[in-house]
């Protein structure tokens, strides 16, 4: 297990996972959550999402679920998710700060199934996303488990961090406007995905002299980078594989983009787009 227990820094978390929804309508509002990024659903999935959580009625109000003392105080994930969130924040608000460019900071929402989200809601269907909207990253950490169960990962804390670490970089992308004036394409979607997982490999590049990664724990990231390729995907869901659908890019091509990021000290080295 990384070390991280050497990074100091906490970032902003809202857990609400024991918090459940009520009965009502979502209303036409969730139709946003299409614009979200999620970290492996594509719009054609958000929507199919979107269809699901309208017909069955989950509504907008939140209540507590009888096993919300579990989550209450500072539980061991969400102090990993705090940590790993605060040393991104950290370290993307100083690089930015370079170029005189301010750094607002994101926040984490850990929940479980749905919760309410600007982007219209926010549901594990669709893995972890970032809304630009609200500029919160939304998480089921429940994912981690498909991500091993049905995608064949290793998993471990390094993988965990990788895929928050994607996210932020989402964050860094929505505040630098580099989506702005980016038609909405697959080629582009896959580039915007591809760019974020290089972002998330710059900032695991950044801790390596500080002695947090154990000899070969980073890959962990590289594998589950690997695991969440848009073939590996459609693979294990249909046992065929469609290029012309991808979103978020191949295997081999999150696993080079994150190396690349992993490896470099220059952020310009992180432009899919010029590539």
């Amino acid at each position: 297990m990384a070390k991280w227990g050497k990074l100091g820094q906490r970032g902003n978390v809202d857990d609400r996972r024991g918090i459940s929804m009520s009965k009502g309508s979502l209303g036409v509002g969730g139709i946003v959550a299409i614009l979200a990024i999620g970290f492996f659903a594509g719009p054609e999935t958000a929507l199919q999402v979107f269809n699901t959580v309208q017909n069955s009625g989950i509504g907008q109000q939140q209540v507590r679920s009888p096993d919300a003392a579990q989550f209450e105080g500072s539980d061991s994930y969400e102090q990993f998710a705090s940590t790993v969130l605060g040393s991104n924040d950290a370290f993307w608000s100083d690089l930015l700060a370079q170029g005189s460019i301010p750094y607002q900071k994101p926040t984490l929402v850990l929940f479980r199934d749905y919760t309410n989200s600007a982007c219209g809601g926010a549901s594990s269907a669709i893995g972890p996303h970032y809304c630009p909207t609200d500029q919160t990253i939304y998480l089921d950490e429940t994912f981690f488990e498909e991500l091993t169960k049905r995608y064949g990962a290793e998993g471990g804390d390094v993988a965990e961090a990788y895929v928050l670490s994607h996210e932020v970089g989402h964050h860094v992308q929505n505040i630098l406007g580099l989506e702005k004036g980016v038609a909405r394409t697959n080629e582009n979607s896959i580039k915007t995905e591809l760019q974020a997982d290089c972002f998330a490999g710059f900032w695991a590049g950044s801790l390596k002299d500080q002695g947090v990664f154990e000899p070969g724990e980073i890959g962990e990231a590289i594998d589950a980078a690997e695991a969440v390729g848009d073939d590996r995907i459609q693979e294990a869901a249909t046992g065929r594989v469609n290029p012309e659908s991808w979103t978020h890019g191949s295997s081999d091509d999150r696993k080079k983009w994150f190396t690349i990021g992993y490896d470099t000290t220059d952020l310009s080295t992180c432009d899919t787009f010029a590539s």
